[in-house]
């Protein structure tokens, strides 16, 4: 395969079917993905057949513990991109709508309104569930998406697209509005990145490698985070009991996720009493610990932290804990070593909560909750296209508002300027 034409091919296809997605209507899109919906619902079958062909190539390739979850479509996940798909179905269209619209002076109104982007690239690693949110979130915001999905999913996500061409041709959208790249080529990657006359922004969720590859040689605007070096600290006014329940599920509802909790940080007043019944129920779910001076000297079990530790986003059993002195011990630790993602408190103290999510610089602040709801299907989004650590555009799960821009629309009657 020539993959220079084919992506040639592919981003021209793209460019001429988001004109015709940015104009159908909500009800359309709607279709399209209520469509989909019913379509993956039928296809349970073939979707675990797959999946499983991925899954086994993967585990005779090597893949670790955690890409092999994130690979896996399990009944319930499936279930979920159904749910995902009618969430953002139900969802407000931001499309047209007109904000801040205002009387000038000069007797214009002046206001914004809220556009597609146009031609939305992802490229993603292992999770197949991210096929159907991303073309979701992209399809209901009036845009078009080319999905690069990763070569030990590639069974998976052809299963998925097939899908979505079933839900877009129920709808009357053109074929190309979601296009899922049929080549595992990494050179399609290269391709992708580096075509700005179809690609408008480009989309990367994976490894910090991947991520970091993408930023450096993209001729495209890219959304991104590079890694969830995630935190929960235990204020000296936490309540015991949701302090355990948050840093429990905070690190072990799921190692392989980027709102994982990596680090857990202790007030220095509480950490006599509560580091024990921390280190005993991580211990006891086969967690390693490694910790600082004082939290061994607490919690001998654990092994020596090293400054690798602070910044490590560990993707598995492994926490970093550490004593800090207080709030102000927390906020610098967390503004010191956090790659940004999440960080929550688990504190009764109104006063410190303020100043923890005033001063902790985050896309996420929580405050008594676990790290893990950092997601747009538990922010209400319906779905993510993925997390942006980034202070322009968007922040944090990126949805339907994330995926428009706006501009600046003018209403006269005759009106000129002398």
């Amino acid at each position: 395969m020539d993959i220079a034409a084919y992506m040639a091919d592919v981003g021209q296809q793209a460019r001429a079917a988001a004109s015709l997605v940015a104009r159908s209507t909500t009800l359309v899109r709607n279709r399209a993905l209520l469509a989909t919906a019913e379509a993956l619902d039928a296809a349970r079958e073939t979707l675990s057949v797959a999946n499983q062909q991925d899954l086994a190539t993967g585990r005779e390739s090597g893949l670790d513990a955690a890409m092999l979850d994130r690979l896996e479509l399990t009944p319930a996940r499936i279930d979920a991109m159904i749910e995902g798909l009618r969430q953002v179905a139900a969802l407000p269209d931001p499309i047209g709508e007109i904000t801040g619209l205002t009387y000038r002076p000069s007797g214009i109104q002046v206001g914004k309104m809220r556009v597609p982007l146009g031609v939305i690239g992802i490229i993603y690693e292992s999770r197949p569930n991210v096929t159907v949110e991303a073309a979701s979130l992209c399809l209901k915001s009036g845009n078009a998406t080319i999905l690069r999905g990763g070569s030990e999913a590639i069974h998976s996500n052809q299963a998925i697209a097939r899908c979505l061409g079933e839900g877009l041709a129920a709808a009357g959208l053109p074929e190309f509005a979601v296009q899922v790249v049929k080549t595992t080529d990494r050179a399609a990657v290269g391709e992708l990145i580096t075509m700005p006359r179809y690609v408008d922004v480009i989309v990367p969720r994976g490894g910090k490698g991947l991520i970091e590859r993408i930023s450096r040689d993209a001729r495209v605007p890219v959304i991104k985070h590079l890694d969830g070096v995630c935190h929960v600290y235990v204020d000296s006014h936490a309540d015991p009991e949701k302090a355990l329940n948050i840093a429990v599920n905070a690190k072990t509802h799921r190692y392989g996720t980027c709102n994982t909790m990596e680090t857990l940080l202790v007030d220095r007043e509480i950490a006599a009493d509560i580091l024990p019944l921390l280190a005993g129920a991580f211990i006891e779910k086969g967690v390693e610990l490694r910790g600082c001076e004082q939290t061994r000297a607490i919690v001998p079990e654990a092994v020596v932290a090293n400054e690798a530790d602070w910044q490590a986003e560990y993707l598995a059993p492994v926490l970093a804990v550490r004593v800090v002195d207080g709030l102000d011990g927390a906020i610098e630790h967390i503004n010191r070593y956090s790659s940004q993602h999440t960080d929550s408190i688990v504190t009764e103290n109104y006063t410190r909560a303020r100043r923890f999510i005033t001063e902790v610089d985050s896309a996420s602040v929580m405050v008594n909750a676990s790290t893990r709801f950092a997601d747009g299907f538990e922010y209400g989004l319906g779905a993510e296209i993925g997390i942006s650590t980034d202070k322009i555009h968007a922040r944090g799960p990126v949805g339907l508002e994330g995926l428009t821009s706006q501009k600046y629309v003018v209403f006269g009657d005759g009106h000129i300027r002398t």
